[in-house]
C-alpha cells in the first residue's frame, strides 16, 4: 500500500508542534504511514518534552528523533527523511510540514491523491492560510535578475512589465495551477524523485532551500502543483522570529547569494544583485518623496551590496555561516 512518511522539524517550539502533531495524526487517518518529529538540537529541553508526551498521548505513529546539530531547515528535515518510515522502509511519499503549521483533516489525503492520480508530478503543494482565515501566498515562480528589479521597485509600470517574473503568483480560487515551486510548510514530495535529485541541500541554513530542491526536480523533469483544496492553518514565522527582525539575518544573504550562484552562476548572481539595488533606489526614491516608510529592515541595501562583494571570493559550494548561538534559527516559516 502506498506510504507517507511526515517528517516535522522543531526548534524551540515543543508545545506548538505537539499541536502540529495532533492535527498531522487526523489528516493521516487511513494513510499507512508514520509522523517524524525532529528536534533540531534545540537545548532546552524539547526533545524530552516532545517523548514524554507522545508517549503519554500513546502516540504509536509518531517517533521522535534529535538531529544532533542545528544544521538547519534542510539538515533538520533530512534527518526526518532519510530515516525512512520505522523499521527503515522508504514511503513511497514524503510530506514536510512546519510545526506552526496545521492540516485540514483532509489536506494530506488531497495531496496524496493528487500525486497518486498525476504520475508526472513530483512535488505537490498546499493552499496556507493564516489562523484568522488570511491566505498567504506561498505559490511561486523562480527568482530571476527581472524578478530582483520587479521585487525591489514595487513600481505599477515595473511590475506590468515584467508580469511573468513576479515571483508571487495568484492564489486560484480552486482547483489545481502548476506552479514553479511552493513553500515547504506543507509540501508532499515523492520520494522516487529525492532519490533522484537528492535531499534538500544542506548548504542553506535557512530561506531558498525549497526553491532549490523545486529547481533541480523542475530540470529533471517533475514539476510541482499546487492543490488549493488541501488547506493548512500557519501561524508563521515563530522559530525564526521574522517578523520582529530589526535586520536581516546574514543567513538569509547567503541563502540567496547560493541559490543564485548553484542555479545561474557568479555572474548571474551578481547581475541579479544589481537589479535589486536599482529596483530598492528607485523604490527608496518614491518613498521619500512621497513621505512613506520604506518598509525593508533597516541599512538592507547597504548589507545586500556588502554581502554580495564579500562572496566574491567565496566558492559556491561553501555552506553559509551559522548563526551565532542563542539566535533565532529553524525550523521556520517562509511566509
Amino acid at each position: 500500500m502506498t506510504s507517507v512518511l511526515t517528517v516535522i522539524l522543531n526548534w524551540r517550539t515543543p508545545d506548538m508542534t505537539l499541536k502540529s502533531v495532533d492535527s498531522a495524526l487526523i489528516a493521516m487517518e487511513g494513510i499507512p504511514g508514520a509522523i517524524t518529529v525532529v528536534d533540531n538540537a534545540s537545548g532546552d529541553g524539547s526533545e524530552e518534552i516532545l517523548r514524554r508526551a507522545v508517549a503519554d498521548r500513546g502516540w504509536s505513529r509518531v517517533r521522535v528523533m534529535q538531529a544532533g546539530r542545528n544544521g538547519g531547515f534542510g539538515a533538520g528535515n533530512n534527518v526526518g527523511i532519510r530515516a525512512g518510515l520505522p523499521g527503515g522502509a522508504r514511503p513511497d511519499y514524503v510530506y514536510i510540514l512546519n510545526s506552526d503549521a496545521f492540516p485540514a483533516p483532509d489536506a494530506i489525503r488531497l495531496l496524496l491523491d493528487h500525486l497518486e492520480t498525476h504520475p508526472d508530478v513530483g512535488f505537490a503543494g498546499s493552499y496556507i492560510h493564516g489562523v484568522d482565515g488570511v491566505p498567504h501566498t506561498t505559490c511561486f515562480r523562480f527568482p530571476t535578475i527581472a524578478s530582483e528589479l520587479e521585487g525591489a521597485a514595487r513600481t505599477g509600470p515595473i511590475t506590468r512589465a515584467l508580469a511573468r517574473h513576479v515571483v508571487p503568483m495568484q492564489i486560484p480560487d480552486a482547483g489545481v495551477m502548476r506552479v514553479d515551486w511552493s513553500a515547504g510548510c506543507s509540501l508532499m514530495m515523492r520520494q522516487s524523485v529525492l532519490d533522484r535529485i537528492g535531499d534538500f541541500d544542506e548548504g542553506f541554513f535557512l530561506y531558498f532551500e525549497e526553491t532549490d530542491l523545486c529547481l533541480r526536480a523542475a530540470r529533471a523533469g517533475w514539476p510541482t502543483d499546487y492543490v488549493r483544496a488541501s488547506e493548512v492553518a500557519h501561524i508563521g514565522s515563530e522559530s525564526t522570529g521574522m517578523k520582529r527582525w530589526a535586520r536581516t539575518p546574514r543567513y538569509w544573504f547567503d541563502s540567496r547569494w547560493r541559490y543564485f550562484t548553484k542555479s545561474h552562476g557568479r555572474a548571474y548572481a551578481a547581475l541579479a544583485t544589481l537589479a535589486h539595488v536599482a529596483g530598492g533606489a528607485l523604490w527608496r526614491l518614491r518613498c521619500a518623496l512621497g513621505r512613506r516608510d520604506i518598509g525593508n529592515p533597516p541599512h538592507f541595501l547597504r548589507d545586500l551590496i556588502a554581502h554580495s562583494l564579500s562572496m566574491g571570493t567565496r566558492t559556491p559550494t561553501t555552506a553559509p555561516a551559522v548563526p551565532e548561538p542563542g539566535a533565532r534559527t529553524p525550523a521556520r516559516s517562509q511566509t
